[in-house]
């Protein structure tokens, strides 16, 4: 008898320490018991499986796949996976969290129960070849209930989308084994620059809103007129003159994420036309360098190639609402095929710093309008000596908590110099006709040089020019004004 007690009581109290255990953690039995009910309600009905692949058949980004991938992981029971990510947010407080690979989701709708599956199909080496979200739905609900819950999604995705504003810097990748497989790697797009922070004529920067702002809302004009809708935008002029900050000001004025393209690693034309397919609509599609890519022959892709990609048939079928943003040092060595109106659309060039825009710069970085010194700098740069934005810039950063002694630093700077970076004239043009592209160009002959070519007429002007810069002396002994006529804006 006395065995048997114990027997019993050896087996009641793991019993009973084990309800005790459910009874006080009502979360995991509420989980174990679900589980149970979802096996059982498994195995009694059908269900049909719909798959929403990261990439078309035709190598193209799936626009729902995106929406899908927001709303997943929006979901409360995201937390009820086995395994999931945890990022920081745009926000240093803020921690997202993000289905890992081949993991089961549930959700309800319409009082139906849906799975989602995070499938990841890997190649024997680690890359990813195929992404895409598998939801698995009960055949008796689905007539009721697919339709308005793709709805649903569609929704929710959206108001995510908003609220979050998160632009992203795509880079591509190398070549890979698997022609679908994604080429695009994405970081977020915190790039601070401003149309209103960047050191250009007010004018200017009017008539470039004003520009970005029309294509916005042209979409029923391009369709009617048969075209397809972008806008391609060539940025060019000397290193550190703005244009990296430009691309990043445009984006943060349209909300635009950013494709850059390293045409170093595009392994062909063919491969560059798949690239092109799997950027996403209101995006910036950058190409920089362009014309020392060219020249020093640091890619594959041909001539005819680049011709294609800027205005062919694959630009015109991969989607609507881009802009592409090409920059160069100079365009005077580029084909003239490049450049023509519908490959090219906005020409805007970028000269070394003039007073006006030192004067900005003086005001941004060190919240200087006027100065004693500013007379003396006007002097200089009326001399002839120039800088880039770039140069400036890091001098008043440097000597930012003294601005007297920051501006010092730049007439030094300025003046050992001399004619050094006097590329491009003081002055500069915003042309928009329709048989050229919208253009800010270097200003006009006088009329003692106009009709003739001036660096002709100086004996061994190739070998002088080298040695002390004369050709950039003469651009900026170049007039400011403009003739008046149409098409032209005078600054």
């Amino acid at each position: 008898m006395l065995v048997v007690n114990i027997f019993l009581i050896l087996f009641f109290v793991p019993c009973l320490l084990f309800l005790v255990r459910f009874i006080l953690y009502r979360t995991a039995l509420i989980l174990v018991l679900r589980k149970w009910v979802n096996w059982v309600d498994d195995r009694i009905h059908v269900h049909q499986y719909l798959k929403v692949a990261e990439l078309n058949e035709n190598g193209q980004n799936n626009e729902f796949y995106r929406r899908v991938f927001l709303y997943i992981n929006s979901l409360p029971s995201i937390e009820d996976s086995n395994f999931t990510n945890l990022f920081s947010g745009k926000k240093s407080t803020d921690i997202i969290l993000s289905l890992d690979d081949n993991q089961v989701i549930q959700d309800e709708f319409l009082g139906a129960r849906v799975d989602w599956v995070n499938k990841v199909e890997r190649f024997d080496h680690g890359g990813v070849c195929n992404r895409s979200f598998l939801l698995r739905i009960k055949k008796k609900d689905k007539r009721r209930t697919l339709r308005p819950y793709l709805q649903h999604i569609h929704t929710v995705s959206g108001d995510i989308e908003q609220r979050r504003s998160e632009l992203k810097l795509f880079i591509n990748n190398g070549p890979p084994e698997n022609p679908l497989n994604g080429r695009w790697r994405s970081v977020p797009f915190t790039h601070h620059s401003t149309l209103d922070t960047i050191a250009m004529d007010a004018d200017l920067k009017n008539k470039v809103k004003s520009d970005l702002e029309n294509f916005i809302k042209s979409q029923n004009y391009y369709h009617k007129m048969g075209r397809a809708w972008k806008r391609n935008y060539l940025l060019y002029g000397p290193s550190g003159t703005g244009k990296s900050s430009f691309i990043g000001a445009m984006a943060n004025f349209l909300n635009y994420d950013v494709y850059d393209i390293d045409l170093s690693r595009v392994s062909d034309d063919s491969d560059l036309k798949l690239l092109l397919l799997q950027t996403s609509s209101r995006s910036l599609i950058v190409i920089e360098d362009l014309d020392r890519l060219i020249h020093e022959k640091l890619t594959t892709t041909t001539l005819s190639g680049l011709l294609n990609f800027m205005d062919g048939i694959v630009n015109s079928c991969c989607g609507d609402e881009k802009i592409m943003v090409f920059t160069m040092n100079s365009k005077d060595q580029i084909d003239p095929a490049m450049l023509r109106p519908g490959r090219i659309d906005v020409h805007i060039h970028f000269p070394f710093c003039d007073f006006n825009s030192f004067k900005y710069l003086a005001n941004n970085y060190l919240g200087v309008k006027e100065h004693k010194l500013f007379p003396q700098v006007e002097e200089i740069f009326h001399s002839g000596a120039s800088m880039s934005p770039a140069a400036i810039g890091e001098l008043m950063i440097v000597n930012r908590s003294s601005p007297s002694r920051a501006l010092k630093s730049v007439i030094t700077a300025l003046q050992s110099n001399g004619t050094e970076g006097k590329i491009g004239g003081k002055g500069k043009r915003l042309s928009d006709s329709a048989s050229s592209p919208l253009r800010l160009e270097p200003p006009p002959h006088t009329e003692e040089t106009r009709g003739t070519n001036w660096k002709d007429s100086v004996p061994g002007a190739k070998e002088v020019r080298k040695l002390y810069g004369l050709l950039r002396l003469k651009s900026c002994k170049s007039p400011s004004s403009f003739d008046h006529d149409p098409g032209m804006i005078e600054r």
